[in-house]
């Protein structure tokens, strides 16, 4: 078994690393917080997506995800929606638009939406509609999606010293996902690491 480093001494080895894929997290007292622009790429590297539904009858493909974090604590999140019936091509049938609260899961290093509801639509085609078969489809793959999959997921070199910290909340706030554990993080970072970030 590997002997454990100090946290403080882990957390600063990973800071100082170099992000290639994605951007660092900024850290400020007992907070981490992420960028929606940083979220917004993330979430176009894992679309488009397709649900089998109804048995394999239906397929569902989600794309071109947009996000937006207005003032509260609820996100926005917009995407095309799609439908083949058969193994058939993709018919489009419009765009979706959510709202959702927000939660950190420590052992998954991410966010996830929490209680997302479908606010509003808009069709394809003139006159087209979300009828309630298909919000039904989209509401189970919503909800699978809630569950299983996150919008942002932290730098895993970042995310791992967290497993050790309480979750307190997590929200949107000033246009940034932010997840406040129950240490102060930053304190735990030597200053000079912290210095530009």
């Amino acid at each position: 078994m590997k002997a454990r480093l100090p946290f403080a001494l882990v957390l600063a080895g990973a800071l100082a690393l170099p992000f290639a894929s994605m951007a660092a997290p900024s850290i400020k007292g007992s907070q981490v917080s992420v960028e929606a622009g940083d979220v917004q790429q993330y979430l176009g590297s894992t679309f488009p997506q397709t649900h089998d539904a109804l048995g394999g009858l239906l397929e569902l493909t989600v794309s071109h995800p947009q996000l937006k974090l207005p003032p509260g604590n609820r996100l926005n999140m917009s995407f095309d929606l799609a439908m083949a019936t058969a193994g058939g091509a993709p018919t489009p049938v419009g765009n979706v638009a959510l709202s959702s609260q927000l939660r950190y899961d420590t052992a998954r290093q991410g966010f996830f939406l929490e209680q997302p509801t479908v606010d509003a639509f808009q069709p394809a085609q003139a006159g087209g509609k979300l009828d309630s078969r298909t919000r039904e489809l989209l509401n189970v793959w919503l909800a699978d999606y809630a569950r299983r999959e996150p919008i942002y997921k932290l730098d895993p070199a970042v995310a791992s010293l967290m497993g050790t910290l309480q979750v307190e909340s997590a929200a949107v706030e000033n246009g940034r996902l932010v997840v406040h554990f129950n240490q102060n993080v930053e304190a735990l970072v030597p200053a000079s690491l912290l210095q530009g970030r």
